[in-house]
């Protein structure tokens, strides 16, 4: 199931151009592009085994947690409300899918991914924000971040083309998201400029990236045969069922493309002759606007559109050049993958916070745990349920990790909570899973009530020393308990309260949240 956005439902039918026009006039026709639904294969139909659940668990009623108001968007699964938190006052999109609709079992299974990869993703700044899952009788209800700023898409047809700086920024983010996506497991599968909001209508709204409904988890080298995707934006190894990762870039040179001339690279009056453009490769760099673009910019979409996935340009390598990091989208130096920043973070915190992240772990539920889930099964090599050393630099080197091996050994040291040599999936999810989730007042409560067993309010040494001796985290006669009390007791008190302990697990999170809009969804043919 796709995400929403901010619009009136189901568009009609948008003309085609004739294949006869020039570029330039071709600009006029435009629109199909708004049509283009995202094409998924028909698979042979198989009945889903219609529960009450779809989620797979339980969940609050979104009405006693929201207020829905108007209406936003239609689509053929669902009806996007904006709606508001009764507790704060906030507003957001909730997606309100109806579950007489999810007629097969991909259905449920695309709309359960869906929810997992939206949890797993979060966090990144241009990356659309699920709040939170719910499902009731008649629908499964996603509430996410709002915005009015519209789609990529609109800001397209409205200048025509833009320069080759605008452009340049632009595809530093779209490929910053295929490059956050890669990193964390994620083949979006179906990005297009409909698929990227803006968070305002100001000039230089920042852009986020929506409708992960046809996104998929894959482990390095894994290959998939399903044709998903929609027809302008499809690379051509997807149309010959043999593909994993790489097509993303491919979607993301097309992008490029379109915005520095306004048409797609590939282009023709039927699905079949879109298709058949695609499979041949040609790219025309000789008609308006090209012979003013400079070469920089068509050298690097011939690297993005190139036919062979193995020689495509990776995200981290079109960040890199020069066309795009010269105007200061994004640095020379090389990016470390969002695990292994996550990693960072965790092998910085303190012995109580290490504990309290890993009693969050094991209370979060299973759609926002299963994208780390998924990698920690890649870098379990063996199958033994847990992460020898000689795993986790594997696994951080396929992910385009530099680190020396001593490097590594603190991260393993750092991850390994209890210390018998290993990390465990309980220690993998509290060290790599995203600080957001510390935004969510119940998780650091609930730690809180883990340390404090005698229910007084306040975690003293004693408390602390069972805790942290029954983890393996600290041995009797270890002094950093003192020295923990002593960093997190701002008051001098002796104890921690509920207070202190909440500043502890949040320092280091960034502030402010920015606004997001959501459209219509879509799901196989929907568009």
């Amino acid at each position: 199931m796709g995400n929403t956005c901010f619009g009136t439902g189901d568009e009609p039918n948008a003309r085609t151009a004739p294949s006869h026009l020039p570029s330039t006039e071709k600009q006029q026709f435009i629109e199909p592009m708004a049509a283009t639904a995202p094409y998924k294969k028909p698979a042979p139909s198989k009945a889903a085994t219609m529960t009450t659940s779809v989620l797979g668990r339980p969940t609050d009623s979104l009405r006693d947690l929201y207020s829905l108001g108007k209406e936003l968007g239609r689509g053929q699964f669902g009806i996007t409300y904006l709606c508001t938190e009764k507790s704060t006052g906030q507003v957001y999109a909730c997606k309100s899918i109806a579950k007489r609709k999810l007629v097969t079992r991909d259905d449920v299974d695309d709309v359960r991914r869906e929810v997992q990869i939206m949890h797993h993703l979060s966090g990144h700044p241009n990356i659309v924000k699920i709040k939170g899952a719910y499902e009731d009788l008649q629908n499964v209800h996603l509430v996410m971040e709002v915005c009015a700023g519209g789609e990529l898409f609109d800001r397209i047809i409205t200048k025509g083309h833009y320069s080759e700086r605008a452009a340049a920024n632009l595809t530093g983010v779209i490929v910053g998201v295929v490059q956050q996506c890669h990193q964390l497991g994620v083949i979006h599968r179906d990005l297009k400029p409909e698929n990227f909001l803006l968070a305002d209508k100001s000039e230089d709204a920042p852009l986020k990236a929506t409708d992960f409904g046809l996104s998929i988890f894959f482990k390095p080298g894994q290959v998939f045969s399903d044709v998903v995707g929609s027809p302008y934006y499809v690379a051509p190894e997807v149309l010959r069922r043999h593909y994993g990762p790489e097509a993303d870039v491919w979607s993301a040179g097309v992008i490029l493309y379109i915005l520095l001339c306004g048409v797609p690279p590939f282009w023709a009056e039927t699905e079949q002759g879109i298709f058949e453009a695609v499979l041949r490769g040609h790219i025309d760099f000789a008609t308006e606007p090209w012979p003013q673009i400079s070469k920089s910019a068509k050298e690097l979409i011939t690297h993005m559109l190139d036919q062979n996935p193995q020689r495509r340009y990776t995200a981290a390598q079109v960040l890199a050049h020069p066309w795009i990091a010269q105007v200061g989208v994004a640095s020379d130096r090389p990016l470390d993958s969002a695990v292994l920043q996550r990693l960072k973070q965790f092998s910085a915190a303190n012995k109580l916070k290490r504990v309290a992240l890993k009693v969050i772990a094991e209370s979060m539920s299973p759609e926002e745990i299963q994208g780390l889930k998924e990698m920690f099964k890649a870098m379990d090599t063996d199958n033994s349920g847990s992460i020898t050393f000689e795993e986790l630099k594997e696994g951080l080197r396929k992910q385009g990790s530099r680190l020396a091996e001593s490097e590594v050994r603190a991260i393993m040291d750092a991850a390994d909570v209890d210390n018998n040599g290993t990390i465990d999936y309980d220690e993998f999810i509290a060290a790599t899973m995203h600080l957001n989730k510390l935004e969510k007042e119940e998780h650091i409560f609930k730690a809180f009530q883990y340390f404090d067993k005698d229910n007084s309010g306040y975690i003293t040494v004693e408390e602390l020393q069972e805790a942290l001796y029954s983890t393996g985290v600290a041995a009797p006669g270890d002094n950093s308990i003192e020295e923990i009390i002593k960093e997190v007791d701002t008051d001098n008190s002796g104890t921690i309260d509920y207070q202190e302990f909440q500043a502890m697990m949040r320092k280091g999170l960034g502030g402010g949240r920015s606004r997001v809009g959501m459209r219509r969804a879509t799901l196989g043919a929907d568009g």
